[in-house]
């Protein structure tokens, strides 16, 4: 037995040293520096991938719902939680490590406040935490549960998609789940590679009988947050992780309502419609600014914030004005909800288009590792479509 441990530490350190000197062999020509492990600052870093991806833009202070509190996502989103739980004494938040406040610290404080009954981790069992949620809002309480990241709702799928969404179908309306709120992370975050970075959107916006929801900021996400949880619908809010920190801005205190299935035009336009949710949003701002200055192109910019049911109207309306559409998510391209999107405005607008359609989204691959700033569809990868669309 010695005589096998003693072989098997020399085996680990010759490749320990032929690990190092192939490191070494790299270093000298240069690739570690410039491509596997840059030699940079973490503020150099910080303000690289920004300049590569996305600048937050806040909105403006609002002033019709009281007292602000300057807060970023997660505490925007914990937040709307606090009011809820405050406001309705049925309502129960559960998942995996929300008892002491979530990965994220979305729930943080919430268990010592309002007690282990009514904020409570739940097994390791995303399929369970759902049909616990459908069973919860079953009785009529209010069920807010958190799946720990947008990857692992597909083993849920089942409860939400056969379930959840056709509870009150399946009854003519004699009994429902509509108080079921399902919370998950989502989106790209710079390092999560191909299991914390996948934006599943899509996959749910085929199924009738939810609704599926995604803020660009906090003041957003506290509003449609709120929503969610008093509709009477099965809903899905996803939450830009890599905003939870990088987004601050005034968000009042007290609870207020942001309506679901309403698209906001943030800035109108004349030339190009550009529509996104979520973070991209901030990655089209950009570009409008960006045409603005660069080729005089007056941009029309839309936050879609609902992806089911759509604001068809809003959209269409901005198309037949402008006569050009782009749209963006960092989903893959094939299948993506900007399929559907071009779809119905080419049925509706056809003769309004002048030039045709274009969507700026992720690769169909799975989502990448170190490759992440090539797959993400970035400022630059949207204003070339932009200038190709009005050079058309």
């Amino acid at each position: 037995m010695a005589l096998v441990a003693a072989a098997a530490g020399w085996l680990l350190r010759l490749r320990a040293a032929g690990a190092e000197g192939h490191w070494r062999r790299l270093r000298g020509a240069g690739l570690a520096r410039g491509f596997l492990h840059p030699a940079a600052t973490v503020e150099d870093a910080a303000q690289r991938r920004q300049v590569a991806h996305f600048t937050f833009q806040p909105d403006p202070e609002p002033r019709e719902y009281g007292q602000t509190q300057k807060m970023n996502l997660f505490q925007s989103v914990s937040s709307a939680l606090d009011n809820s739980l405050a406001k309705d004494p049925t309502a129960v938040i559960f998942g995996e490590d929300v008892a002491f406040g979530g990965v994220f610290r979305c729930t943080v404080g919430l268990r010592d406040k309002y007690g282990k009954d009514r904020v409570f981790n739940t097994p390791l069992c995303e399929q369970g935490i759902v049909g616990f949620g459908i069973g919860i809002a079953v009785t009529g309480a209010t069920a807010i549960a958190e799946i720990q990241f947008a990857d692992y709702i597909f083993p849920a799928f089942d409860q939400i998609v056969n379930e959840a969404a056709k509870y009150r179908y399946r009854s003519g309306d004699l009994f429902n789940c509509g108080s079921l709120t399902i919370r998950s992370p989502w989106g790209c975050v710079g390092h999560g590679a191909l299991y914390h970075s996948q934006s599943p959107e899509a996959f749910f916006a085929h199924c009738p009988g939810i609704k599926v929801v995604i803020p660009r900021s906090p003041f957003q996400a506290k509003g449609l947050l709120l929503s969610c949880i008093e509709d009477k619908n099965p809903c899905i809010f996803f939450e830009p992780k890599i905003l939870y920190r990088a987004a601050a801005e005034e968000v009042p205190v007290e609870p207020y309502n942001i309506p679901l299935s309403q698209a906001e035009v943030i800035q109108e336009g004349s030339d190009v419609t550009l529509v996104a949710w979520g973070t991209q949003v901030h990655v089209i701002r950009e570009v409008a600014s960006m045409a603005k200055e660069k080729l005089e192109v007056s941009c029309e910019v839309i936050d879609l914030r609902t992806i089911i049911p759509w604001d068809v109207d809003t959209i269409c309306k901005s198309v037949i004005k402008t006569g050009r559409l782009l749209i963006s998510h960092e989903a893959p391209l094939t299948g993506g909800f900007a399929s559907e999107i071009s779809s119905t405005v080419q049925e509706e607008c056809f003769l309004n288009l002048e030039a045709p359609i274009s969507r700026v989204c992720g690769y169909d691959t799975p989502f990448p590792h170190i490759f992440e700033p090539f797959y993400i569809p970035d400022k630059w990868k949207c204003y070339d479509a932009l200038r190709k669309m009005i050079n058309y």
